[in-house]
């Protein structure tokens, strides 16, 4: 597995600083890609076969990170939206990103938001797109576990993840259809491609999707967390959920899409305090229910990567103690310093 942590550079009173070229090239020799905005920065671990090595790889490359935006007078923060500033972004000045604010406008220059992506290795295009398939009915529930970005340009949204919110407006983005075959897939994307609603394949933005470039299935549906701890649970999870797919070995079970999509809603708008939906049964229950649903679908591959335990006691704890958007609506409503909260300390 790797993931791949889209962060945010921000000055001290929460705005947005569009250096991230200057960060990036102070970073020494950790993997650090540019991202759309220039106040936006993504770290890529190495593929990892552990949860331990993951945590480590995070921890270094957060830390490096940020000891480079500090030279540069920046805080390096793990926030999913800016909590202020203003909507328009600089746009990074590299030819595809020219492009995309040259096709997509304002789209392009309010995207300033940060997600997290996990990779996990599958045998082939065919089982990607079963593991898609498997996956689809648990993403509202990730979701929910990861919403950081309740508070937006100095406003609670009313959502705990408003970056899912922002990201729906892309042509390509939200859940990834029901596909019958590998077949089934290229051919809808290679629709998007020809009316021209998407640039090239990487602009797929589905929350599940097999990697352009990699023989991985990528899962994009998480706000970047506000810990490693949460990173970590998260990929354990989307670990585990793709070890089930491939060992069930079918299509995967179709949904209605409107149960889907209130799902979703539900998940972006409460997080992990309100109700979501079962999207199987099509019924309404607590998050803290569905979350012990998912721990049970799992279960034998948790048990298969010695972290039934761990991952057990982390969604405890996120349950009792809460997560990114949940905190940064105490600081908000005490009026303490976001900033301070999700900055990344070297």
């Amino acid at each position: 597995m790797g993931v791949e942590e889209e962060l945010l550079l921000m000055s001290a009173d929460g705005r947005p600083l569009p250096i991230s070229k200057a960060v990036a090239a102070g970073a020494g020799d950790i993997d650090v890609e540019l991202e759309l905005t220039r106040a936006q920065v993504e770290i890529n671990t190495p593929v990892c076969t552990t949860a331990e090595e993951l945590n480590g790889q995070l921890r270094k490359m957060r830390s490096v990170l940020a000891v480079a935006a500090a030279e540069k007078g920046a805080r390096l923060c793990a926030v999913a939206a800016p909590p202020a500033g203003e909507a328009e972004q600089a746009v990074t000045k590299k030819p595809r990103y020219q492009e995309m604010e040259k096709r997509y406008g304002l789209l392009a220059r309010e995207q300033g938001v940060c997600g997290c992506h996990v990779h996990i290795d599958v045998p082939d295009p065919e089982a990607a797109v079963r593991v898609s398939n498997h996956l689809r009915p648990w993403m509202p529930t990730l979701l929910a576990l990861t919403a950081n970005s309740a508070i937006y340009l100095g406003a609670d949204t009313g959502f705990a993840s408003w970056r899912s919110i922002m990201w729906s407006r892309w042509p390509c983005s939200g859940p990834p259809p029901y596909f019958e075959s590998a077949e089934h897939y290229e051919a809808l994307v290679a629709m998007q491609l020809a009316s021209g609603s998407i640039m090239d394949e990487r602009m797929v933005y589905w929350d599940i999707r097999p990697s352009s470039h990699l023989s991985t299935v990528e899962v994009r549906i998480s706000d970047v967390p506000l810990t490693i701890d949460e990173t970590v649970l998260l990929a354990t999870l989307i670990r585990a959920l793709v070890m089930t797919a491939l060992d069930d070995g079918g299509l995967g079970p179709k949904l209605e899409p409107e149960v889907l999509r209130a799902a979703y809603w539900l998940a972006a708008r409460d997080g992990i305090e309100g109700n979501g939906l079962d999207v199987l049964r099509a019924r309404p229950l607590p998050m803290s229910g569905l979350l012990g649903f998912l721990q049970r679908h799992v279960a034998p591959a948790l048990e298969e990567l010695g972290e039934a335990d761990a991952v057990a006691e982390a969604v405890q704890r996120q349950l009792r103690d809460g997560n990114g958007a949940m905190k940064q609506r105490k600081v908000f409503r005490e009026g303490d310093d976001i900033i301070t909260l999700t900055e990344i300390k070297p």
